[in-house]
């Protein structure tokens, strides 16, 4: 039976914050276990040829106004009325990308992206600011001058680079893109959704028996 979901997951993307807070809610009504995995979302697009969708639709008449009426929809739909558009959107997101690794090191991967989603997509924490970012880590009970420093070590960096050439391997070319499977059952035998819209989905799978 379905017990783990495996969320490919960068904090750029508005949809990581979008499907945090229902997802988390699926996890707790069906008794399965989230785990977090670090990618970095810029370089997914460059080895799937992927885009953002306002880049990627721009020219396609209605996509964008439609995509946006559909974001709408799912806001209204899961009371997320806390997001907001990030003043530094498109932001870099490669340091907290390498702490969010870091902290996943030492199995805390859920609780960092926790704690940094509101930071980011309803208070708009200046990411630029690294004070402003270890503040809010550190309230959290993070240590946040640990995670900074083993951001900057190869181990890290190489680490993130093989954890995202692994997800395009598995076939994510994208945010939010979820694995769910059998936890210590082979990663080939999961399936794969795409998509915020696609819980209802996931929620079916993690109910088969």
């Amino acid at each position: 039976m379905a017990n783990r979901v495996e969320l490919i997951f960068d904090f750029v993307s508005p949809n990581a914050y979008l499907v945090w807070w229902p997802l988390r809610d699926l996890i707790k009504r069906t008794g399965a276990e989230l785990d977090v995995v670090p990618v970095f979302l810029a370089g997914m697009h460059r080895l799937t040829g992927n885009a953002p969708p306002m880049i990627r639709d721009k020219d396609v008449k209605g996509k964008v106004e439609y995509s946006m009426l559909e974001m709408q929809r799912f806001i209204q739909k899961h009371a997320l009325s806390k997001y907001k558009l990030h003043p530094q959107f498109p932001f870099n997101s490669i340091l907290l990308q390498r702490m969010l690794y870091a902290a996943d090191q030492d199995g805390r991967g859920v609780q960092f992206a926790e704690t940094l989603l509101p930071a980011i997509w309803e208070d708009g924490v200046d990411i630029a600011d690294p004070e402003a970012l270890g503040a809010v880590i550190a309230d959290a009970g993070f240590d946040a001058q640990d995670l900074f420093a083993r951001s900057q070590t190869d181990e890290v960096k190489q680490g993130l680079v093989a954890s995202t050439d692994k997800a395009v391997e598995r076939g994510a070319f994208g945010i939010p893109t979820m694995f769910v499977g059998t936890k210590g059952a082979e990663e080939s035998s999961y399936e794969m959704f795409f998509g915020k819209e696609r819980l209802g989905q996931i929620e079916e799978e993690l109910a088969k028996g």
